[in-house]
């Protein structure tokens, strides 16, 4: 094993602010160029290994000896506030390692395969036309997070968990705070809390009546299957799908469109081919890969990557925009090329923990950009794209809203 005695942290904290919305931070780069896994400090104060390049990056992500247990003292935290507290409902499969995770995501990924997610198809292009149909018939300009790319995942994955709409205010303003660094620990335990009882209560009455959906099957099938239903897996199971089910597309679909009517010889390549769309879809994910840190790990062992020695109860940072701008992975990597066919991405994970709900996400973001410019193939940007609201804040990067008008 290669070991560095002494590892250099290097000046730059984590997570660091994108300066430019299409482009990684310019640190990213030098620490790719000093070498695979790297020293960075987190805004706690302590230490962790970046790890830089695509390889190494799904090299640790398939390898069983780091550990997605956000409550391992060593895991690396990104806010200032320090580790979450345990609450009641923490067991989720984001927390999860094998065999529990193998077991628990087994339960429920039948009902994210392919064929499921086609069955969808009709009913999320009626939700998308149904939202346009509103765009055009409103004032100009329209803001496109509330008139579009916030609501048609948040009600696709309401209708898919059995949750109803007309509660996704709440929802949605939970997420937020969660999903913010800069709030207090106590705002956000308060999100978790408020979030949880209002789930708690659904489960409990899915278990009593269950519904035809994700969370009324489960209901079914844990009794048919064990002959009980385990409450609090199934609320934590609808706290995650529920934040990562809308949060994820609503963004990309926002800054996908930003990237495509600010590069209008890309955007002509699916308004020419609506069969280009998927690869296009997988160029977005690649080139804005805004759940970068879901890829955080923990070592369980020691373990060596890209010749350096990792210890055990050491924490990882999986950099995956970073893998995703690796130069060595994807040619001339900082240029948005929608035909490029870079399904080799890490913008979903990869190994045991991929997302989950990746197809829905593909096929939602596909049928979103086809119809959006189909539909308002003169749609432009109302604001400059150095002024609009990003969200510089939040564990998950997109637009706070965006002004458009056609």
């Amino acid at each position: 094993m290669t070991e560095v005695a002494e590892p250099t942290t290097q000046g730059d904290v984590f997570p660091l602010v994108r300066s430019c919305p299409f482009a990684p931070p310019p640190a990213y780069e030098k620490l790719r160029e000093a070498g695979p896994v790297q020293r960075v400090g987190l805004p706690d104060g302590s230490e962790a290994w970046a790890i830089t390049r695509l390889e190494e990056v799904r090299q640790m992500l398939t390898d069983p000896r780091f550990s997605s247990n956000r409550f391992n003292p060593g895991f690396p935290i990104l806010t200032k506030q320090g580790r979450p507290q345990r609450r009641r409902f923490t067991a989720s499969l984001i927390n999860m390692d094998a065999p529990e995770h193998t077991t628990a995501r087994r339960e429920v990924v039948g009902e994210f395969t392919v064929k499921r997610m086609k069955a969808l198809q009709p009913r999320i292009q009626q939700i998308v036309d149904e939202h346009i149909d509103a765009i055009l018939a409103g004032p100009k300009p329209a803001d496109l997070v509330s008139a579009l790319s916030l609501p048609v995942p948040s009600l696709v994955i309401c209708e898919q968990l059995g949750v109803p709409y007309a509660d996704h205010d709440f929802f949605q303003s939970r997420s937020s705070t969660l999903l913010n660094r800069e709030v207090t620990q106590e705002a956000r335990m308060r999100a978790v809390e408020e979030m949880q009882g209002y789930l708690d209560q659904l489960v409990s009455a899915k278990e009593a009546e269950p519904t035809d959906d994700l969370l009324g099957r489960q209901v079914r099938k844990q009794r048919e299957e064990h002959g009980d239903v385990d409450h609090d897996s199934l609320v934590s199971l609808a706290f995650l799908l529920l934040l990562a089910g809308h949060e994820t597309t609503a963004n990309m679909i926002s800054l996908g469109t930003v990237a495509l009517l600010e590069n209008p010889d890309q955007l002509a390549i699916i308004k020419n081919d609506p069969g280009k769309t998927l690869d296009a879809v997988e160029e977005l994910l690649r080139y804005f890969t805004i759940a970068e840190f879901a890829t955080s790990r923990v070592a369980t062992e020691d373990v060596e990557i890209g010749g350096q020695l990792i210890r055990e109860g050491e924490g990882v940072l999986g950099l995956s925009y970073s893998g995703n701008r690796d130069e060595t992975a994807f040619e001339d990597a900082d240029r948005l090329d929608l035909e490029r066919g870079a399904r080799h991405h890490v913008a979903f994970g990869f190994g045991p923990h991929q997302c989950l709900g990746q197809n829905l996400a593909r096929m939602e973001l596909q049928i979103v950009f086809d119809t959006l410019f189909r539909r308002i193939p003169e749609l432009k940007l109302a604001a400059p794209v150095d002024q609009l609201p990003y969200k510089h804040d939040s564990q998950i990067f997109g637009l706070y809203c965006l002004p458009v008008t056609w």
